[in-house]
């Protein structure tokens, strides 16, 4: 997919003088008195700001922040904490400027921060008049924000229709790069690991992926529901048996042309789920009535790791066993140490799989990390990003 690139404008001299919008996601946690607790997304988004007052820019960033009202700003929907913490990280002041909308003074090799962008009235619904003033404000627009870039908003859609320029920013290309890579050319063979408690949230995701990868290697409650469908008990495991005959049909599709979803041969049981819970190594065809499936067994862990080994591009998204319990985590440690030993470019996203990632200490042998949830859910899927879409149309004139 081919886009303007801000990096190649700033390269080319294009942005200096130039008033640039960047919508960033600065979409920080913070405790109950207003205190960022965790910051990678400000840290994150620094690398364009800094670009673009390199570059001689005038320079506004948005974001949005929580679940505001639109046309109700409320003291804890600003972005004052942000702006500290982004002044603090580029050494400089960051002002703050509410009610943005019809004009905002900002100067060459300044940088200001628009307040949260979903106050705005006709912010979430894409609003063409909102979109056209934003458009309005700016020479040049940056969407840098691939943590939004499934949702068409006037921030992240509908201004890069009216921009003059519209350009992805060094973050949202490199995700681009990234799924292009693991997706679109893939090095084969190609491994996906798709794990989650329910077949039902990623059956989509499920059938997308098996027209195209080699081998598809499912865990959780997805995995319970393939041992249903391999016509194994799963005792009181969590599972959905009215989707069995979806899934059959995606192993059946895979089969078809040579691919292959792999059902565990081992797995570790409990009789109640907790942390104390005893933890039990069983065949995959021993598992007893009153028995819960926490944990892929270390004969399937072996054999998905040799795999993963061989592989040529892994996509990850979700564990394989409820690794937050550590009786329960060998699956999940053992596919995280494989990736982290393959050659292979891999990919990975999802919450609880950036949580696997951080606990085993692998973020710096992941080939790229996605940060975008519900918009790496959607790639997956076989969804063309908003976002993405509007960059590319831009892009081709």
């Amino acid at each position: 997919m081919n886009v303007i690139r801000f990096t190649d404008l700033c390269a080319q001299g294009k942005a200096a003088g130039q008033r640039v919008f960047i919508r960033a996601d600065l979409n920080v946690p913070q405790d109950d008195a207003g205190h960022i607790t965790e910051d990678t997304r400000i840290r994150a988004s620094v690398p364009c700001i800094q670009l673009a007052l390199d570059a001689g820019a005038a320079v506004m960033v948005t974001s949005h922040l929580g679940r505001p009202t639109e046309g109700e700003f409320r003291p804890e929907d600003s972005l004052a904490p942000v702006a500290k913490r982004l002044g603090e990280l580029l050494g400089r002041e960051v002002p703050l400027v509410a009610n943005w909308v019809d004009g905002v003074d900002v100067k060459p090799g300044q940088v200001v921060l628009l307040e949260n962008c979903r106050v705005n009235k006709g912010e979430k619904k894409n609003d063409e008049t909102l979109a056209r003033k934003l458009a309005a404000l700016t020479d040049i627009y940056v969407n840098d924000a691939f943590g939004t870039a499934h949702r068409a908003e006037a921030t992240t859609y509908g201004i890069a229709q009216f921009a003059k320029i519209a350009a992805a920013g060094p973050l949202l290309a490199a995700e681009l790069d990234a799924i292009t890579k693991a997706l679109a050319q893939p090095k084969r063979p190609l491994v996906a690991i798709v794990a989650g408690s329910k077949v039902s949230t990623k059956l989509t995701i499920l059938k997308s992926l098996s027209a195209n990868v080699d081998q598809l290697i499912v865990g959780g409650g997805i995995a319970n529901t393939s041992l249903l469908a391999a016509g194994l008990k799963i005792g009181k495991s969590l599972a959905e048996p009215d989707l069995v005959d979806q899934v059959k049909a995606v192993i059946e599709a895979m089969r078809a042309r040579g691919a292959d979803v792999p059902i565990p041969v081992d797995v570790v049981t409990a009789k109640t789920f907790a942390a104390d819970a005893v933890a039990t190594v069983k065949d995959a065809g021993d598992v007893a009535d009153d028995d819960l499936i926490l944990d892929i067994g270390p004969k399937t862990a072996a054999i998905l790791a040799a795999q993963l080994r061989e592989a040529g591009t892994i996509v990850w998204n979700g564990p394989v066993g409820v690794f937050e319990f550590d009786a329960f985590a060998g699956g999940t440690k053992a596919i995280a140490q494989a990736i982290a030993e393959s050659s292979a470019f891999s990919i990975a996203g999802g919450g609880d799989t950036l949580a696997a990632i951080a606990k085993y200490g692998i973020e710096k042998q992941v080939g790229y990390i996605s940060t975008g949830g519900g918009a790496f859910l959607e790639v997956l899927e076989g969804k063309t990003l908003p976002a993405f879409e509007i960059l590319a149309k831009r892009a081709a004139g």
